[in-house]
């Protein structure tokens, strides 16, 4: 009764934001669930014809030869190298509607409503209004989006990173966020004024050469839904690069997380090419101040050891925007300028380096925007990967830029290194991002730390087992020391052995932001099942495992105890359980036969 009461509320003061409005254009999507009626007051969103989001935005159309183009269904497919599947497949509807000033561009589809503005000049602004009582989480704005999602219900006056997800009522949810930022566009955020709206703010003055503005994106449904959905690659330009033979996603060893320094410490450097050749994993990753490596060797010795082990290099460089000057990290200037990129990328080929990290960005202005993009259609040209950190979120660009792996953009595993907020929050947090920030792409976390670094972590060793298939990374950079890969129980180490970066579906079968997450990634005929305890407490979950219509044995990994280190309990060939006790912090992995 009472969430029948609050959603007869909601209804009533969002159906009051459209209240003595004119004629109404109508777009629903092919399944008829999501609606959208647009005005001169902006656009009320409703699913099974129930009212629950109003997009503010003060616009005249032109009258009776408003509506310039309405399609039928649109089916839309195409495939991605990495990602939540390998096979994508959505339907869509579309309104063109003149209005004075500018065209919008209004698609719905069966999870979501995508709207673009084509302007000559008239540049209305857009606002998502969310009753004060409506759940929402969202990170204050960070120039990096290293933040937490906390859990809000009433909007405060600020600035705001996407995604933000917001519960309408009855298990219905909405995820906003913001998709193909072309070149010359700016990349925008939220901000909440005096009048408790969530405004779309530009970081700067930028407009693509056409007139269309980025895709906002409004993804709409179950918590499954929204986690399953691709919709913000749907509407991305698709891709760019002709031949994607070279691109193979992977796991990486990563030196960074144990030894922050150490990438100039050629000995060191062995011990992870050793790491990622005994692992099976094809890449490892060298971070900072390689180019003053010493020790024994530099890193064209490097390079050579790496070959002779059968693994590929990928190396980090300074973007050379955010951080410079005395005592900036380096390698520092080699990306900023086509010359330089055409240069130092020509370099990397001659040394058979696979692919670059790029860290410490500015903010998302139009010049910065033309930066990542100029770096990733470079990098194509010159067959190299792609890895942004310290960066904004993605928005899109893995489909057009299949070389984009990963993008950090997100407060990971690397903040045991600075501080010791992550020791307590990183459990609630790790489950609030399954259904946030890894939603809209590939979010390199650097999970999987079964060590203390800095600061330590209380979450249990199956909590950690489950991250690297609970987040999703097209290169996933495994963060711990070798010893603690190394000495695991077989099952483990073979597990992580074999773990695929590459999925052909992803199921959330249980789980609520801050509470728990459970997901279900395929890779070929195989589940792999992760489990994770957000909460400081025992929790019964019971996932939905009949949306996998698994039938054969599995394999259980929970854990032994409630504490970090106290190993984990293997159950192998067993029929695969209905419920699961998971102790607090704690987590499960599930291997199908």
């Amino acid at each position: 009764m009472k969430s029948k009461i609050y959603l007869i509320l909601i209804s009533s003061i969002l159906l009051s934001a459209c209240a003595g409005a004119g004629k109404r254009y109508v777009l629903k999507s092919p399944s008829g669930e999501i609606g959208v009626s647009v005005t001169d007051s902006g656009l009320m969103v409703s699913y099974e014809k129930r009212p629950i989001q109003f997009i503010k935005m003060d616009i005249t159309p032109v009258g009776k030869n408003a509506v310039a183009l309405k399609t039928g269904d649109t089916p839309l497919e195409y495939h991605m190298l990495s990602g939540k599947r390998s096979d994508c497949f959505n339907v869509f509807r579309q309104m063109l509607l003149r209005c004075e000033g500018l065209v919008l561009n209004l698609r719905v589809f069966n999870d979501g409503v995508v709207l673009r503005k084509i302007t000559d000049g008239t540049d209305p602004e857009i606002s998502y209004i969310i009753p004060d009582g409506q759940k929402r989480w969202s990170q204050n704005l960070r120039t990096d989006y290293e933040g937490f999602y906390p859990m809000r219900t009433e909007a405060r006056s600020g600035s705001y990173g996407y995604p933000l997800l917001t519960e309408y009522a009855d298990g219905l949810f909405g995820l906003i966020s913001e998709s193909d930022v072309q070149h010359g566009m700016s990349g925008s955020h939220l901000e909440v004024r005096d009048d408790n709206a969530y405004h779309i703010k530009y970081m700067s003055e930028g407009k693509s050469e056409n007139g269309i503005s980025p895709a906002f994106v409004l993804i709409i449904g179950s918590l499954a839904d929204i986690v399953e959905s691709t919709l913000v690659t749907d509407v991305a330009t698709p891709c760019q690069i002709k031949d994607i033979s070279w691109i193979h996603p992977g796991l990486s060893s990563w030196i960074y997380w144990a030894y922050n320094r150490s990438s100039k410490d050629f000995g060191k450097v062995k011990e992870y090419i050793d790491l990622a050749a005994e692992m099976s994993w094809p890449y490892t990753l060298i971070d900072w101040e390689w180019d003053e490596m010493a020790g024994g060797g530099d890193i064209e010795d490097a390079m050579a050891y790496a070959r002779e082990k059968g693994i590929k290099v990928n190396l980090w460089y300074n973007s050379g925007t955010s951080w410079v000057g005395p005592g900036a990290p380096t390698p520092l200037d080699r990306l900023r300028t086509a010359e330089a990129r055409e240069s130092e990328m020509t370099r990397l080929n001659n040394m058979g380096v696979s692919g670059i990290k790029v860290d410490f960005f500015l903010p998302d202005g139009a010049d910065m925007i033309d930066y990542y993009l100029d770096i990733l259609e470079d990098a194509a040209r010159h067959r190299l990967l792609v890895n942004f950190h310290g960066c904004t979120v993605p928005r899109g660009w893995n489909r057009t830029w299949p070389n984009l792996m990963t993008m950090e953009g997100v407060y990971g595993a690397e903040w045991y290194n600075n501080t010791p907020r992550m020791t307590k929050a990183a459990a609630s947090h790790n489950a609030t991002l399954p259904f946030t920030r890894n939603v809209i792409g590939p979010m390199d976390y650097t999970p999987c730390t079964f060590s203390d670094s800095q600061h330590k972590h209380i979450t249990t060793d199956c909590h950690e087992l489950a991250l690297p298939i609970l987040f999703e990374s097209g290169l996933q950079h495994m963060a711990d020391r070798p010893e603690s890969y190394l000495s695991l129980p077989y099952q483990v180490k073979d597990l992580l052995m074999g773990l695929p970066s590459v999925w052909d579906d992803t199921r959330l079968l249980a789980g609520y932001p801050g509470e728990s997450a459970v997901i279900a990634r395929r890779s070929g005929d195989r589940w792999y099942i992760a489990g994770i305890n957000g909460t400081d407490e025992v929790l019964e979950l019971t996932p939905d495992f009949s949306r996998l219509e698994q039938q054969g044995k599995v394999t259980v990994f929970t854990d032994r105890g409630q504490e970090p280190g106290q190993g984990f309990e293997i159950n192998e060939n067993v029929d695969l359980p209905e419920t699961f006790i998971l102790q607090p912090r704690g987590g499960f992995v599930i291997l199908t036969d």
